[in-house]
């Protein structure tokens, strides 16, 4: 096998690796061969929070002594917890800026003041209206899209009580948090707070610094990302599953291909009405095109692919290889897993990289920035360079004939009505059929990809040994993409890779044995979705009784560290994966958060880099659910004839 091939269980992906190769393009998997891992800083060992360091704290080797302490006398077990800390934090401030944008969007929407943006949801406003305690009565969409906004907006710099949202989990999850004090108050405060904590001679005690890293990411759990999620359902529109295709071979060797990539949809949403413009098509006819192309990558992909059909390029390691078919005019970016790497393929070819957000520049790239005032007119404007770039392609087009079908869109709302029908929308039937045996539980499997690992395998191996074993997936992010490459994300899929019991459940629903339910902010989906069957009974009182369990086996991103926390102090059992997990260099702090957080918040951290093996902790987990709640053993299903029902009655 090529290197190439072993990089990758993607053949688009191996492809335009040979040709970059050939060609010497500068890509993330060349250059990951060219730059090998710190050993020091891949276990957090390393303090550079004053200018008395760095302090580099290596574990000692065998039969050696050595005092694991900084300049200032900081232990490894402060260092290391610090480290961390930052990293939940920075994933945090990411998730909730993206939120800050949407709200302030969604305000001037309610005002009238932003171009090419509607209340698409009015439902949902009322739901997530009376969610805030505003009064409806009487009022009008507009008022109440105000009074939310505001509302909403108030929760970032909110600095005593609780965030609103937070009163949406289980009552015995709400007790747990205030009980160690990680309810969280404000969203911003919890990052600021986080901050000064880890500030040169603060905060010194790694389990107190580590219940603020918990406060901190579940201001993004249940703050932040639930926020941007709802008021994008009720801008845009709640997903429903819609059909949609992935991959590489989605570019079109005859149409202006725009690529969107990056994470907040509100130029993505309007690039697609852009798109759909009289004059954008006349303008592309004068070119000798036969359209324009809209593609997605990474998270704004997996919005405007659930929401309007619009195809998905691929994830976060395929950006720089979409350039490399010498096919795309323009590719416009906005915030969060972009690689400035970038710019050097696009330099390559006649493709235009255009940065979007007043917080994100390239070097290089072109800047033009994106205000919800004139959004519309912004993306008219980015469409019409692409267009007139169309002319100028240079090298011959390369486009891998790889992509598949898929099927996305499930919201929490939408599995809802599935379940249980338009009438009496439920959860009922998912509760029953984990209580029969039928499901075996439920497993959230997201993240990111990492050059580190071969791209999308782990995905892809720990998703298919669950649903062999009757567990149903729910996924989002990149996650989501490597399983519709791989054919996970149609109703078929549950013939040919699920269990018995999954299969004969997503047959009689019509669903795939896995679930795309969005972009990573939308894990708050999966916790509306935890939370709704806590409520529907039958399964515990509280999410750590669920027989569930979490995984992200290819994270690479602080953001992904934000969500894992947030999971754990929600009480899921969660898998990490890819090379090294990053406390390992204190003893104590790993231990705290794989051990004492299970006494502590009912859910834990395990860490595996085989994929296999961290799906199968993940169903022992669920089984030692099951047996606690007495659901363990097989249930013979009987038919009851006339004089059985009136024994019973």
């Amino acid at each position: 096998m090529s290197d190439e091939r072993e990089r990758s269980i993607d053949q688009a992906t191996v492809e335009l690796l040979e040709k970059a190769r050939k060609e010497e393009i500068s890509t993330v998997f060349s250059r990951a061969d060219r730059i090998k891992p710190c050993p020091i800083g891949v276990e957090d060992s390393c303090c550079k929070v004053c200018a008395m360091g760095p302090c580099r704290l290596p574990r000692s080797k065998k039969g050696e002594q050595q005092e694991r302490t900084g300049v200032c006398g900081a232990t490894i077990d402060t260092i290391v917890a610090r480290n961390f800390a930052r990293k939940v934090a920075a994933g945090t401030a990411s998730h909730s800026d993206h939120a800050r944008e949407v709200v302030e969007t969604f305000l001037k929407t309610a005002r009238g003041e932003a171009q090419g943006f509607a209340i698409k949801d009015e439902v949902k406003l009322l739901e997530v209206a009376l969610d805030f305690g505003i009064d409806i009565e009487g009022k009008d969409t507009t008022a109440i899209a105000i009074e939310l906004g505001e509302k909403a907006l108030n929760e970032f710099g909110k600095q005593h009580g609780e965030l609103v949202y937070t009163k949406k989990a289980p009552l015995k999850r709400q007790e747990i948090w205030r009980k160690f004090g990680v309810m969280p108050r404000g969203i911003d405060r919890e990052v600021v707070e986080i901050m000064h904590r880890t500030h040169m001679g603060v905060d010194q005690d790694y389990r107190h610094i580590l219940l603020q890293t918990t406060r901190c990411a579940l201001a993004d759990g249940w703050g932040g990302s639930m926020i941007s999620t709802d008021l994008q359902d009720i801008m845009f529109g709640t997903p429903v599953p819609v059909l949609g295709s992935i991959n590489l071979g989605v570019l079109k060797e005859d149409q202006v291909n725009v690529i969107v990539h990056g994470h907040e949809p509100l130029l993505p949403e309007l690039l697609v009405v852009a798109s759909r413009d009289p004059e954008i098509k006349k303008l592309t006819e004068e070119v000798g095109a036969k359209g324009v192309n809209l593609a997605g990558m990474c998270c704004s992909a997996n919005e405007v692919l659930m929401r309007h059909g619009i195809p998905c390029a691929g994830n976060f390691l395929q950006q720089e290889l979409a350039l490399v078919t010498g096919a795309v005019e323009l590719m416009t970016v906005d915030v969060q897993c972009q690689m400035q790497g970038l710019q050097g393929v696009a330099e390559c070819f006649h493709t235009k990289l255009i940065t979007t957000s007043d917080r994100a520049m390239i070097e290089g790239a072109v800047h033009i920035e994106f205000h919800p005032e004139n959004g519309l007119d912004t993306a008219k404007k980015i469409l019409k360079m692409a267009i007139e770039n169309y002319p100028k392609r240079r090298h011959a087009v390369y486009i891998p004939d790889h992509s598949r079908d898929i099927v996305a869109g499930f919201s929490h709302e939408t599995i809802n009505y599935l379940l249980g029908g338009l009438f009496r929308a439920s959860y009922r039937p998912l509760n029953d059929n984990i209580i029969n045996g039928r499901i075996r539980g439920v497993a959230g499997v997201v993240g990111c990809n990492n050059v580190r690992t071969i791209h999308d395998f782990a995905h892809i191996a720990m998703i298919k040994e669950l649903i062999r074993n009757d567990v149903l997936v729910l996924t989002t992010g990149c996650a989501a993409m490597a399983c519709g490459k791989a054919g996970l994300l149609t109703p078929e899929a549950a013939r040919e890779y699920a269990g018995s019991g999954l299969a004969e459940v997503c047959e009689a629903v019509g669903i795939p044995p896995v679930l795309h339910m969005g972009a990573c902010v939308d894990n708050s989906r999966i916790l509306v979705a935890a939370t709704a069957m806590v409520k529907e009974g039958g399964l515990g009182d509280d999410i750590s009784d669920l027989p569930a369990a979490g995984a992200a086996p290819e994270w690479m991103s602080e953001k992904a560290l934000a969500i894992g926390q947030y999971f754990v102090a929600s009480g899921v059992f969660t898998v990490f994966g890819t090379t090294t997990w990053p406390t390992v260099g204190s003893e104590n702090v790993t231990r705290h958060l794989f051990e004492d957080f299970e006494g502590m918040f009912k859910g834990t951290w395990a860490y595996e880099q085989d994929p296999v093996k961290g799906a199968q902790l993940m169903i022992r987990h669920i089984d030692k659910k099951r047996k606690a709640l007495g659901i363990d053993k097989a249930r013979e299903r009987v038919l009851f004839d006339m004089a059985m029902r009136r024994a019973i009655e």
